[in-house]
């Protein structure tokens, strides 16, 4: 700058005066670059892979050879090979870029320019579910298609000869696919590699399907598929469909050489099927040339559809009582319920540890999917196989700090996990381990997240989160509560906390009450503790049979995901080990369950710490078996449990037809119990009175849900109003424009906007999608960034997430002010028919009472001209 100020002053130069279009005294710059590559060949390792053949039957077998070749030319004797055999259709969806290796670990150096943004080129996380499970098959006996995987083989850790060689097996499923197969190979610091090759599946003749992975109940739409013959001569093809409770026609179609053919039928979704809790609707299309003799060219294929209703059953009422003797209740079926639908669920515990049926059931319809959501669904249904594989994700929701985050966060993106979530898990494991062992934190991840919450209590980490009321100290009295369960927490972390529980809201005093119990060695502990407790008891009140505490009003801190349901509960684990609340904890109990509504409670953290509660509550007091035959009577209409026959399931159990066919409420799992429920449909039932008897010993629980499906019929707000608006993007048929009717290929811009009347956090908006169609914008391989140009977002929220499924859009909102949010997204219209949509739904997950809703008419697409 001094040299240029010297240049622009003492320059002889003659000054020009700037003007009002152009200053031609102003210094002028250039900037230039130029990238330099330096060469990695002495960090290369030569990986070649080789098959013995170019293609393959379906479920052939296929050797392919490695050799790695170090960068002297001597072979890579002894060196570890990870090989992956990967669906080439998947990589066309998203690239796997991790397995460059070299180019990873030798990255190029950037700009050190600190000034620069990449915000124009960040896109929308995205969410990605598992699209169907392998049915299993018969060993390559059967001639049926239906091993679908798109990984065929995976070996981390293969060891190559002296030689530098190796040769693997690739089982091949029914795909008719292109795979390729990559080895990563790796010596010592410096020494990297990475090797591919393509083999692929084929046969002369092949289905395609083109149905829509998922439909709901009474749609009419196309089933479609593709027949293709890569042969040298003409097919004439003859193709059978066989469907669950379809009837469909054989149909024929001549095929040339080369070519292909679609083959349709019109077909009306089963509305029984969507009812089970099976939710399938099973295909199984057969081809077959018929002029081709004995040696013809044939193919079969099996798909499972995935069938849901356009109007789902909820549960209406429920009540949770224990059947000493006899219990009468008056029923009567819902006035707008849709007939033929629903009835009367009964299902029997016998003690409170199987947990409760009715907190299942919400359980299993429960359709978010945050970290909260999925490790409380997993402990609340006792699914400790959920609860590991969650776990085996976590590094991924873990920020730079250890923090967890709701959901992943984006790379790059700044450290915003949340104190309160992770003080939570950690909570919650501890706890959940007291029945059952399996629901622990992984120790490299726990060591994570436990420096995480010291670096915040201590304040070298800050989160500064919006929340209508001042709550930082009771976010760090959380957080030294969960690391006092494993000792972590010291006394001296309470020094920056103004311990005045008097005025807390009950939450924070169950919090101190819980950390005094374990930390044995705090200045005045006894003390302390003792005052913590008499201000529980001085709270907690009874009216009638419904207990609660005497703050309840004040206590709904929904956005630390606490309110007056998750205290009682809370209160009723901190309480189970001491004497002096003895005597208190069967009222407790009774209270805590009367507060349910349909059967559950309101929220994930109530339902899962309810569960809890009662487990560990009946694991203390309740040891009398239950025998004999529970009986269940209405309108002269009988249905009964005899105890003899409840049992634990099996795995051979749970995949039975029986139990597919099942029409209401949470699978049975293996280790569950079986045999325990009773249904009487209101056809059957009607109104009348229900009487249950126990005849025999003990006193089991009962849970009655009275369950219909009931369509909306107008728009309804409480504390939230949504409204969506549907603008074509792309129409072939101009003439449809405004009369709810597209043709197939037709790209729609749906609008949701929503009204709210309070500021509130985590608040989700859910979108049905029509059947067959396909949400843009989520960045696959293929997808329209052209059509999906111009989407929209208005408002001050913040939105976290977003959900693309074959069902609907779902977008998550951590924060949404008063006022009116606009989200939009863009959808391609893949199939034609007429397809039912549910209603849009807008709700805050922590305060689930704060939702709204409106109904959707039926949309209609028809095939282009």
């Amino acid at each position: 700058p001094l040299e240029w100020w010297r240049a622009f002053w003492s320059d002889g130069k003659e000054f020009i005066a700037p003007t009002s279009m152009v200053d031609l005294s102003k210094p002028a710059f250039r900037f230039g670059m130029s990238e330099i590559r330096v060469g990695l060949k002495n960090h290369t390792i030569d990986v070649k892979l080789t098959s013995d053949k170019s293609s393959y039957k379906v479920r052939g077998k296929a050797k392919v050879s490695i050799k790695a070749t170090l960068p002297n030319g001597k072979p890579a004797a002894g060196i570890h090979v990870a090989v992956a055999a990967v669906d080439q259709a998947l990589l066309e969806l998203m690239p796997n870029t991790s397995w460059n290796l070299l180019d990873e670990m030798m990255t190029r150096r950037s700009w050190g320019v600190q000034t620069a943004t990449a915000q124009m080129e960040v896109i929308g996380r995205r969410h990605y579910g598992k699209k169907a499970v392998p049915a299993g098959g018969g060993g390559g006996r059967s001639p049926t298609r239906e091993l679908l995987d798109t990984l065929l083989l995976w070996k981390p850790d293969l060891v190559l000869d002296a030689k530098g060689e190796a040769q693997i097996e690739v089982p091949l499923n029914d795909a008719l696919s292109t795979f390729q197969v990559v080895a990563i190979a790796d010596s010592g610091v410096s020494l990297f590699g990475t090797g591919q090759t393509a083999i692929r599946t084929t046969q002369d003749l092949q289905l395609i399907s083109g149905l829509p992975p998922l439909v709901r109940e009474d749609d009419l739409f196309r089933a479609q598929v593709t027949l293709r013959n890569t042969s040298a001569k003409a097919m004439k093809v003859e193709v059978t469909p066989r469907a669950t409770l379809l009837e469909l026609k054989a149909q024929t179609v001549e095929i040339p050489a080369g070519e292909a053919r679609e083959v349709f039928w019109d077909v009306k979704a089963p509305a029984q099927l969507a009812g089970t809790r099976a939710e399938a609707l099973l295909w199984e299309i057969a081809a077959r040339d018929t002029a081709g003799g004995a040696d013809a060219a044939s193919d079969a294929l099996k798909i499972s559809q995935r069938i849901v209703p356009a109007v789902p059953l909820s549960v209406q009422q429920a009540t949770l009582v224990q059947v000493d003797g006899s219990f009468s209740v008056p029923v009567n079926p819902p006035a707008d319920a849709l007939p033929g639908r629903g009835g009367l669920q009964m299902s029997l515990v016998p003690k409170l540890t199987e947990g409760l049926p009715g907190v299942r059931d919400w359980w299993a319809r429960y359709p978010y999917s945050c970290l909260e959501q999925i490790t409380s669904k997993a402990v609340g249904m006792n699914n400790a196989e959920l609860w590991t594989s969650t776990m085996a994700q976590l590094p991924n929701y873990l920020d730079g700090d250890g923090l967890a985050n709701y959901f992943p966060p984006q790379d790059g993106s700044a450290s915003r996990g949340s104190d309160t979530l992770t003080a939570h898990l950690l909570n919650l494991s501890a706890l959940a381990q007291g029945v059952d062992k399996r629901y622990v934190i992984p120790a490299a991840e726990r060591a994570r997240m436990e420096d995480g919450l010291i670096a915040f209590v201590e304040g070298r980490i800050q989160r500064n989160f919006w929340s209508p009321r001042k709550d930082l100290e009771m976010r760090k009295l959380a957080a030294i509560a969960a690391l006092a369960l494993s000792g972590k927490a010291t006394p001296r972390m309470l020094d920056s906390i103004n311990i005045t529980p008097n005025q807390w809201p009950t939450h924070a005093v169950i919090d101190l009450a819980m950390l005094l119990q374990r930390m044995k060695d705090l200045p005045q502990r006894d003390e302390r503790l003792a005052q913590a407790m008499q201000i529980l008891r001085a709270r907690l009140s009874f009216n009638g049979t419904r207990a609660g505490f005497s703050t309840d009003q004040d206590d709904g801190w929904w956005w630390l995901m606490q309110g007056p349901d998750v205290n009682l509960a809370r209160l009723i684990l901190v309480t189970l080990d001491d004497p002096s609340w003895t005597s208190d904890l069967p009222r407790m109990v009774s209270g805590f369950i009367a507060r349910q509504q349909s059967g559950a409670w309101s929220t994930t953290t109530a339902n899962l710490w309810g569960a809890l509660a009662l487990r560990r509550f009946s694991q203390k007091f309740e040891s009398e078996p239950v025998a004999g035959t529970t009986l269940a009577s209405m309108n002269g209409n009988e249905a009964k449990v005899n105890w003899a026959d409840v049992k634990r399931a099996s795995s051979e159990d749970v995949q039975g037809v029986a139990h597919a066919n099942s029409l209401f409420g949470e699978p049975v799992r293996a280790g569950g119990l079986m045999n325990n429920t009773m249904f009487m449909p209101w056809g059957k039932a009607g109104k009348g009175q229900l009487t249950v008897t126990q005849q025999g010993t003990g006193k089991p629980w009962l849970t009655v849900q009275s369950v219909a499906a009931v369509a909306l019929k107008a728009p309804f707000s409480s504390g939230y109003t949504i409204k969506r608006t549907v603008t074509p993007v792309e129409q072939a048929d101009k003439s449809l424009f405004g009369g709810g009717q597209y043709t197939r290929g037709d790209v729609l811009r749906v609008t949701l906007e929503v009204q709210a009347k309070t500021d509130m956090s985590w608040v989700a908006v859910t979108d049905p999608v029509p059947t067959g169609a396909t949400i843009l914008g989520g960045g696959l391989g293929r997808d329209s960034e052209i059509a999906s140009r111009g989407e929209k977002q208005e408002g001050a929220g913040w939105l976290a997430y977003e959900e693309r499924s074959f069902e609907a859009y779902r977008a998550y909102y951590q924060y949404l002010p008063a006022g009116t949010t606009k989200v939009e997204y863009t959808v391609r219209l893949n199939n034609a028919g007429e397809f039912a949509l549910p209603p849009t739904r807008v709700e805050a997950l922590y305060a689930p009472e704060m939702f709204g809703e409106s109904p959707n008419a039926k949309l209609k697409v028809s095939m282009p001209k």
